[in-house]
């Protein structure tokens, strides 16, 4: 979906295909036609725009293959569907019954991940429609946390450094600027948006930015203004922007509060969860940060005992979807999305120009909340995406067809 901003420049929204992951090309062609294209008939659209998402064997084949890659192009016109971003967070097994851990393999200390993103970037520069120049991929925010010493830091950094150069070669070959971004998550080595400002300003190129994910944001309790107004002060260019929302709890220490989050606590995914007692504002580097942020790696763990206090807020990394708060005593931080969206597009200027709602966790909401099938997911998807819409235009952009 297209808008435009009062400014002039076209802002595009996507939603992410990570929703219905697929390992193989061919598993992604299914996708257009069995989820894609379902999706763009219920919002009424002759053009939709979707995130893709492609594991490392889908990958390949796109980059080895120039006629599947073209092929692919044709399928996508075909669907009426138009790619402007991918999400490459995700290497591969995005499916599997158990994910948690495993989907921060390799990291960019790894050649692989540097590899990846080189062919991913490569893909979408042949998937941009011909009226787009500009394509953005969302990346891993360097490394979980453990065993991340300054030898693997200097290696993420040179990996970073030779991706750069790859995409200013990229783009003078292909006349297309495709730019990556780091998407701060809970318990990697950049888990907060303050966290992304050294590493990036490290790097110091104007492709390699931030990808401000809402649901991560919020996770950690950030207050959007001051979150995106540090990153325009560093001079970090705010590449995507995931539209997401994180699970609220406002009293965990009711009986009947642990029994609704513990309906979310699942096997696949891991959900880290954050309080922070105390909010107190103290400057590091120039920028506000949060002091006091507690969490656990997982919601299971933090409801298994005293280890997080709960005389504040519980917020948990469960992507909950956007038009559907969960019930009470639960909720989501849909606000937070709100405002962040106001600072990401609501200026003069937008600070980005895509925006993707990526809710991958329907599968794994509590059974009473799941979609019993292909024909409610899509209208679950076309659901947020109509918010999301609605949001947009609340704040002054125009739909284009």
């Amino acid at each position: 979906m297209r808008f435009r901003h009062p400014d002039g420049s076209t802002v595009h929204l996507a939603y992410c295909t990570n929703v219905h992951p697929a390992e193989t090309l061919d598993g992604v062609v299914a996708q257009l036609r069995d989820h894609c294209e379902p999706v763009r008939r219920r919002l009424g659209r002759d053009r939709l725009g979707i995130g893709l998402w492609l594991a490392r064997d889908a990958a390949r084949t796109l980059d080895t293959d120039p006629s599947a890659l073209r092929a692919l192009r044709a399928e996508l016109d075909g669907h009426g569907l138009e790619v402007v971003t991918l999400n490459g967070f995700p290497y591969q097994g995005f499916g599997a019954e158990e994910v948690k851990y495993r989907v921060y393999k390799p990291d960019w200390a790894d050649a692989a991940r540097l590899d990846h993103t080189t062919a991913l970037a490569r893909i979408l520069a042949g998937l941009l429609p011909d009226d787009v120049k500009e394509g953005s991929i969302s990346t891993l925010p360097l490394a979980w946390r453990t065993a991340y010493d300054d030898s693997r830091a200097e290696q993420a950094r040179t990996a970073l450094l030779t991706l750069a150069q790859r995409l200013d070669a990229l783009d003078e070959l292909t006349g297309r600027s495709i730019r990556v971004g780091l998407e701060p998550e809970p318990g990697c080595v950049v888990e907060t948006t303050h966290d992304a400002i050294a590493p990036l300003t490290a790097v110091g190129h104007e492709r390699i930015g931030i990808c401000v994910d809402t649901c991560h944001l919020a996770t950690s309790f950030e207050d959007p203004h001051t979150a995106l107004d540090a990153l325009t002060a560093a001079g970090v260019p705010v590449v995507k922007s995931q539209l997401s929302a994180a699970l609220h709890a406002e009293q965990p220490h009711l009986p009947e509060v642990r029994e609704a989050l513990a309906a979310f606590d699942e096997p696949r995914f891991l959900h880290q969860t954050r309080t922070s007692p105390t909010l107190n504002s103290v400057r590091a580097g120039g920028a506000p940060i949060a002091a006091g942020l507690r969490g656990t790696d997982d919601l299971g763990t933090a409801l298994g005992g005293d280890v997080l206090p709960d005389s504040a807020p519980w917020r948990a990394h469960f992507h909950v979807p956007l038009h559907a708060a969960p019930a009470e005593p639960l909720t989501s931080t849909l606000p937070v999305l709100k405002a962040a969206l106001t600072r990401l597009v609501g200026g003069p200027r937008p600070l980005t120009r895509h925006l993707e709602v990526e809710t991958y966790t329907w599968q794994a909401l509590p059974p009473e909340l799941r979609p019993r099938d292909r024909g409610r997911l899509a209208d679950g998807i076309a659901a947020e995406l109509a918010l999301a819409r609605d949001l947009l235009t609340d704040l002054g952009l125009k739909e284009l067809p």
